[in-house]
C-alpha cells in the first residue's frame, strides 16, 4: 500500500502538469497518493487546493485510530497532515482543515467525530443539508473558495443513496437522491475551478444490471458541464 501510494502520487503530480487528470479506481485508498500527487501540484505553482470529498463516511481514521485496518478509511486524515502515517512518504503539501469539505457524510466512527472537530473539518452531514437544503448547503461549502483556487472533487459512488446506486460496497441509507446529486454537480461546474477529480468506490459485482455505473457517468458529465438548465437567468 505505501509503495501504491508513492507510485501514485509521482504519477498524479506528472498528469496535472499535462492538463485534467481523472482519477478513477477501487477504494478510496486510491486518494492517498492521487491527492498527494495533486497538492505537490499546486503547491509548486502558488494555487490553494480546495479538496470537496463528496462521501458517506468521512474517512479521517488514521492507521493507529481504525479499527478495521482499511485504508480506504485514512485519507481525509493523511491529506490534512494528521499523525500516525509514519510509514507512508510524508506528504507533499498538507492541505489545511479550512480547505477540506466533507459533504453527503452520514456515517461516522466515534473516534473520527472526535478527530474531525478537533481539527475543524469543514462537514455537511445529510441532517445538515436535510434541514437547509440542498442548494444553500452547496453554497455555504463553495463560499470561500476564489478564482484562484483549484477544486479537487473526490467523489466517492457510496455518497449516493442506494435505492438508485447499489453497485458500492459500503451502502448507507439516506443519501442524497439522483436530482440532488445532480445540482451538486452542476454547482461544482459553474465554479470553473474544478481541475482534478477522484472517481471511487464503484464496484460492478454489486451492480444491479449496471445502474449504478451509468448513474456515476451522468453525474460526471455534469460535473464537466452537461446541463438541462432551460431558464434564461
Amino acid at each position: 500500500s505505501v509503495g501504491w501510494t508513492r507510485a501514485l502520487a509521482r504519477a498524479a503530480e506528472a498528469a496535472m502538469a499535462d492538463g485534467f487528470p481523472i482519477f478513477m479506481g477501487g477504494d478510496h485508498s486510491l486518494s492517498l497518493g492521487t491527492i498527494a500527487g495533486v497538492a505537490a501540484h499546486a503547491s509548486a505553482a502558488g494555487r490553494p487546493l480546495f479538496v470537496l470529498w463528496l462521501d458517506a463516511h468521512s474517512d479521517f481514521h488514521t492507521p493507529v485510530t481504525t479499527t478495521s485496518g482499511n485504508l480506504h478509511g485514512t485519507p481525509v486524515a493523511y491529506l490534512t497532515g494528521q499523525p500516525g502515517f509514519d510509514a507512508f512518504p510524508p506528504f507533499p503539501a498538507p492541505v489545511p482543515a479550512a480547505q477540506v469539505c466533507l459533504y453527503g457524510i452520514r456515517s461516522v466512527d466515534p473516534g473520527e467525530r472526535r478527530l474531525v472537530h478537533e481539527v475543524g473539518l469543514d462537514i455537511y452531514d445529510m441532517r445538515y443539508i436535510d434541514e437547509h437544503g440542498m442548494r444553500r448547503a452547496m453554497e455555504e461549502a463553495l463560499k470561500g473558495v476564489d478564482e484562484d483556487t483549484h477544486i479537487h472533487v473526490s467523489f466517492d459512488v457510496d455518497f449516493l443513496d442506494p435505492s438508485f446506486a447499489p453497485g458500492v460496497g459500503t451502502t448507507v441509507q439516506g443519501g442524497p437522491t439522483y436530482r440532488e446529486a445532480q445540482l451538486v454537480m452542476e454547482m461544482i461546474a459553474d465554479t470553473g475551478l474544478m481541475g482534478s477529480l477522484d472517481i471511487v468506490e464503484l464496484n460492478p459485482a454489486l451492480d444491479e444490471k449496471n445502474r449504478t455505473g451509468l448513474v456515476a457517468v451522468d453525474l460526471v458529465e455534469s460535473l464537466f458541464g452537461k446541463s438541462t438548465l432551460m431558464r434564461l437567468q
